[in-house]
């Protein structure tokens, strides 16, 4: 099993440049089926989430290539329907295959996504939104069988929350739809209008990224293009809670401040100092920590659910106590058993932790069970005294390039062991 090895206590220095988002590339990969002709994305991670996306797009029959940061897809020919269970259990995301292979061939076979564990996260959301679009759906043996018997219809669809995966699902499967779809209580992330962007650019008509309110007209069909992905801005926050937890400074290219601004807000409010500009942050982390009074994650434009193992590994070490509450998923708390591990202190009440700072966290041997949880404990060793050992990098690698190079580079000690 694959380990990272840490000898914390070093201050990070230097400029990162940000990699390409992996929450907007696998929708991204998802829509280039819908295109008839080639597409080119380009500042795509490379990342084991993205590269399963890619067998999940050959296995359908459109062939996909990927080399450093660029992934090429064609799908002439691409008639496949049926995703395996092999497939969709390697990630979460694989869900929003649903959607454009549904437009894309009016029927789709697939079973429910794997990924990592952070509670229940019921598609009853997507398949009702589908169901009326015109979808006709089955569920049988953990399989989901859908079929379009008069084609995929326009439809007003409330969504009871502001589903991310939902909203790019509708979106798929609606944009070559025959009507017009109108999305109420609709996702507002930057990655929605990152979909919004790349379906637009291949002719498709949409309007109201960033409302609650969305709007899909249907075209006939679609033409591939080239499009970079967006800024991963949760690896943004990572890179912010590592200079915090080290009492760091580093400037951070190519990320929108507007997107984690939600995020800089907290630094600041710990201490640090933060300034943005159009496509870079730098913050500087030098003088000590400060508790936050309370942290609620919430969809966006609030504190996103995916920053709140990382920004807590940082206060573990912040002056004063500070709270977090989880509103999102039920078990986003998984990190925190080792983190005190490492000599932090935290307290768990149901979707609450409240965390005392302590003077210094101690280098420990710990377990990743979650992409973000991994993160966050890479963090925390960052800042600890003496040389942790963490463990569960496949979890890691599904969100971060070689996270150990990008920290290597601006001063840390780590390295991976195989």
């Amino acid at each position: 099993m694959q380990r990272l090895i840490i000898n914390g206590g070093k201050r990070l220095c230097g400029e990162i440049r940000v990699q390409g988002a992996k929450n907007s590339a696998l929708p991204l990969l998802a829509g280039c089926l819908l295109a008839e002709g080639r597409t080119v994305l380009r500042r795509c991670p490379e990342l084991t989430d993205v590269f399963a996306a890619c067998r999940i797009l050959n296995e359908l029959g459109c062939k996909c290539s990927f080399r450093k940061d660029t992934a090429v897809t064609d799908p002439v020919g691409a008639d496949g329907y049926r995703i395996t269970e092999e497939l969709m259990r390697e990630m979460r995301s694989s869900i929003v295959f649903l959607g454009a292979v549904l437009g894309k061939t009016g029927r789709c076979e697939l079973s429910y996504p794997g990924g990592c564990e952070l509670g229940p996260r019921p598609i009853d959301m997507h398949l009702n939104a589908l169901k009326q679009l015109g979808v006709r759906i089955c569920e049988e043996h953990g399989r989901i069988s859908c079929t379009c018997p008069k084609g995929i219809r326009g439809a007003v669809i409330d969504l009871p929350f502001p589903s991310v995966g939902a909203t790019e699902n509708i979106m798929l499967a609606a944009a070559c739809a025959e009507g017009d779809t109108v999305i109420r209580n609709a996702a507002r992330e930057p990655e929605i209008a990152d979909l919004a962007d790349y379906l637009n650019r291949c002719g498709a008509d949409i309007r109201g990224t960033g409302c609650s309110t969305l709007r899909i007209c249907g075209v006939k069909k679609l033409h591939g293009c080239e499009y970079e992905v967006m800024p991963d801005r949760i690896a943004a926050a990572t890179y912010m809670a590592a200079a915090a937890s080290t009492g760091g400074e580093l400037g951070l290219i190519g990320i929108k401040c507007d997107d984690v601004q939600a995020v800089t807000a907290v630094f600041e409010e710990m201490g640090a100092a933060v300034y943005c500009t159009n496509d870079r942050i730098f913050i500087s982390c030098v003088k000590p920590l400060k508790a936050v009074r309370m942290i609620r994650t919430m969809p966006y434009p609030g504190f996103p659910t995916d920053a709140q193992a990382l920004v807590m590994a940082a206060l573990t070490t912040a002056r004063g106590s500070s709270m977090i509450v989880e509103n999102i998923f039920e078990s986003r708390f998984r990190h925190v058993d080792e983190l005190v591990r490492m000599g932090a202190d935290i307290k768990v009440s149901g979707r609450t932790a409240v965390i005392q700072g302590v003077k210094k966290l101690c280098g420990a041997n710990v377990r990743a069970h979650d992409l973000r949880g991994g993160a966050a404990l890479t963090v925390a060793a960052l800042g600890a005294e003496g040389i942790s050992s963490v463990e569960g990098v496949c979890y890691i690698d599904r969100g971060y390039e070689l996270i150990e190079n990008v920290l290597r580079s601006v001063g840390a000690d780590i390295r991976r062991e195989f």
